[in-house]
């Protein structure tokens, strides 16, 4: 398995059969995807001034935790912000009236957050499908700078249809947005990792090779959820991103999905994507 292609299929239904056997495929900038950046790029810069990237060095913790969350919430829940997200899938294959998705969630890797308890869990190796999210899911990512392979994160190719063992039975997608969607929004709350329970691997099983990427800013990184992947640690500068969850409809309903070897947790975090037509209708009334 060669991560990531620079190269797609010719057809929208092959780029999905692609990605459900484990291809990762990293395409060139969009127009939609471009100016998705500049968005959530600008309202960084209004938070944290204009090199966001050495923002630690500027505010403590708990302002910067604040900071950002500002901008989470601003990018996750700003129908302009979900409209360029939606071009921007759209642009690489997944249509708008065949796709729900999640809005996109700004990742904010922080310089010398590995020695901060509160962040544990975002250096937890996992599939996104250990957090209700089916096998059909495909996860967009995209970068707001040009990064390195150390500034990114690592596959797992061997273990993409192989079992690891985990504990993701504790994730109950209805009991977690029960408690606010500021979760969903993505570490709004600065204590919520010491005090919920987070997915992760049981054990200490062999990983396998590990794999990683460079990027430039504004390319589309598109793989299955069922990916087993790692965030990796940040030093001297922090790593800011946007991720989102893509599910198409159809194939949903067909049961055409990746390998689905391992994941437990509970519930379904699909009924609460954004589905088709959603944000026409929010646009007909503003």
């Amino acid at each position: 398995m060669t991560l990531p292609q620079r190269t797609r299929p010719d057809s929208d239904a092959g780029l999905r059969r692609a990605l459900y056997s484990g291809t990762v495929f990293l395409l060139p900038a969009t127009e939609s995807s471009l100016r998705l950046v500049d968005y959530a790029r600008a309202s960084l810069e209004s938070e944290l001034g204009p090199d966001p990237r050495t923002a630690h060095e500027r505010y403590d913790d708990a302002e910067l935790f604040d900071r950002i969350g500002r901008v989470r919430k601003h990018v996750y829940t700003e129908p302009a912000a979900q409209r360029l997200l939606r071009d921007t899938a759209a642009a690489v294959g997944f249509a708008p009236d065949r796709t729900a998705f999640d809005p996109a969630r700004l990742r904010a890797i922080l310089h010398g957050a590995q020695h901060n308890p509160r962040a544990a869990p975002v250096y937890y190796p996992h599939r996104d499908t250990w957090y209700g999210h089916p096998g059909s899911v495909v996860t967009i990512w995209t970068a707001l700078d040009d990064l390195t392979p150390s500034e990114t994160f690592v596959f797992y190719p061997e273990r993409f249809a192989r079992l690891v063992p985990n504990d993701s039975e504790i994730f109950d997608y209805d009991d977690w947005v029960s408690r606010g969607w500021s979760l969903k929004i993505g570490w709004q709350d600065r204590d919520a990792s010491l005090k919920a329970r987070y997915p992760q691997v049981t054990g200490a099983p062999d990983f396998g090779p590990e794999t990683g990427f460079s990027c430039r800013a504004g390319e589309v990184l598109l793989f299955s959820g069922s990916h087993f992947h790692r965030t990796l640690p940040q030093q001297g500068l922090s790593r800011f991103s946007l991720d989102a969850r893509l599910v198409h409809l159809a194939d949903h309903a067909a049961g055409h999905s990746a390998p689905d070897v391992d994941n437990r947790s509970r519930g379904s975090a699909v009924p609460d994507y954004i589905q088709p037509g959603e944000l026409d209708a929010v646009a007909a009334v503003e």
